[in-house]
C-alpha cells in the first residue's frame, strides 16, 4: 500500500521530515507517521500562539523541551517558528545519550544553530550551566510518569511564562493508592473508586493530573485543560496549558492538601508539591 502525501506548511523543510523518518525519500508517509505528525502539529499550534504573546526582544524566546526523545517537537518548532524569525533558542532535554547525539548531529546538518541538546534529567537541567536562568516556555510531550512533575518543577525554577504539558503513564499515585487500598476501603466508601486494578490505574492517572493543575494554580499559574487530538490518534491525550500570572491561589493549595488527605496521599506533598503557601 502506498504512503500518503502530506500538506506542508509554508517554508517547511521536507529534508527535516525525511531525516525524522516522517517522510520517505519520495515524500510520502505511512499512517503511523501521519498520526505522530498530527499530534506535533496540533501542539505546535498551541505553542505558536503562546510564543506570539511574548514581548519582543533581540534574543528571542527560549523554550525547553523535556523528555525530548528524538526531538520531533523541537525540530518542527524550530523549522516553522524560530528559523524564520532568526532569534530564540530551543533546549532539548533528554536522558538517553544516543538520542541526544543523534539530535545534535541532525541540527548541525540542517544548520539549526540555535538548538542545544542536553544529556541530563529535568532535575539536573535546572542547575545546568547550559540552560539560562529564565525560560519562556517549558514543554513536555508524553513525558512518562513523574517526568512531567520534574518538568513542572523545572518551569517553576526557571520562572517559565508558559508550560505546555501532555502527561503520560502516570504510575506514582496509582502505586500509592494500591499500597494503601486495604486501609482506604475500611475508612471510606470512596475507596470503591479504586478497588479494582483497572480502576486504580485510571483513577491514579486522573488524580495525578488534577493535582498537577491545582499545584500550578497554587504556584501562580492560570491553567486550562483540553484535548490534544482526537482519541482515535492517542489515548494519552490530555493537554495542560499553564500561563504565569504571578498570583498564587491559596484556595488551590488548600484544595490540593484536602484531596491529598482524602486519598491518603499526604506524604507526597513535600516530594511533588513543595512551596505551597
Amino acid at each position: 500500500m502506498k504512503g500518503e502525501t502530506l500538506d506542508l506548511r509554508p517554508g517547511q523543510s521536507t529534508e527535516l521530515l525525511k531525516e525524522l523518518h516522517i517522510l520517505t525519500r519520495d515524500g510520502r508517509m505511512n499512517q503511523d507517521s501521519r498520526r505522530k505528525l498530527k499530534q506535533v502539529y496540533h501542539l505546535y499550534q498551541f505553542i505558536e500562539k503562546l510564543l506570539l504573546e511574548l514581548p519582543e526582544s533581540t534574543d528571542g524566546p527560549t523554550l525547553a523541551d523535556h523528555g525530548a526523545g528524538k526531538s520531533y517537537l523541537g525540530f518542527i518548532l524550530y523549522d516553522l517558528y524560530f528559523k524564520q524569525r532568526g532569534a530564540g533558542h530551543i533546549y532539548g532535554i533528554e536522558t538517553r545519550p544516543e538520542l541526544v547525539e543523534r539530535s545534535r548531529q541532525l541540527a548541525a546538518r540542517l544548520g539549526f544553530e540555535r538548538m542545544s541538546f542536553l544529556n541530563v534529567s529535568a532535575q539536573q537541567a535546572a542547575d545546568s550551566e547550559g540552560v539560562p536562568a529564565q525560560i519562556d516556555v517549558v514543554t513536555a510531550l508524553h513525558a512518562c510518569d513523574t517526568a512531567t512533575d520534574d518538568a513542572i518543577a523545572f518551569g517553576l525554577r526557571k520562572q517559565a511564562r508558559f508550560m505546555v504539558l501532555v502527561p503520560c503513564c502516570q504510575a506514582e499515585i496509582a502505586a500509592c493508592l494500591r499500597r494503601n487500598k486495604a486501609l482506604a476501603l475500611s475508612r471510606t466508601p470512596l475507596a470503591e473508586l479504586w478497588r479494582h486494578p483497572l480502576h486504580t490505574r485510571e483513577l491514579g492517572s486522573q488524580l495525578t493530573n488534577v493535582l498537577r493543575c491545582l499545584y500550578l494554580e497554587a504556584r501562580g499559574y492560570q491553567v486550562a485543560v483540553t484535548e490534544l487530538v482526537g482519541w482515535e490518534h492517542s489515548l494519552k491525550n490530555e493537554l495542560i496549558l499553564a500561563r504565569h500570572t504571578g498570583h498564587p491561589k491559596r484556595s488551590a493549595a488548600e484544595r490540593l492538601r484536602a484531596v491529598l488527605g482524602e486519598f491518603g496521599l499526604a506524604a507526597l506533598e513535600p516530594i511533588r508539591y513543595p512551596g505551597l503557601t
